[in-house]
């Protein structure tokens, strides 16, 4: 189970184009978002450790961001 809010996992979903979704599909959908941000935070940390940190900064948000989406954009 996602700790993400389901309501505001939704609301993103809605906000961008899917007209309806279900209960289970927003769960599912809070589920992914919740993994893509576990391994976001595990790159950002690894590194602002490589820079001999220990406060992940924006830089480092933005360097996983890329290795993990590559040049994807959605």
């Amino acid at each position: 189970m996602a700790d993400l809010p389901n309501a505001a996992v939704k609301r993103v979903l809605l906000a961008n184009g899917v007209g309806r979704i279900s209960a289970s599909a927003v769960t599912l959908a809070a589920e992914a978002t919740q993994e893509f941000l576990v391994r976001l935070a595990k790159h950002s940390a690894t590194g602002a450790v490589n820079a001999k940190r220990r406060t992940v900064m924006d830089e480092d948000i933005a360097a996983a961001k890329a290795a993990l989406l590559g040049s994807n954009t959605f």
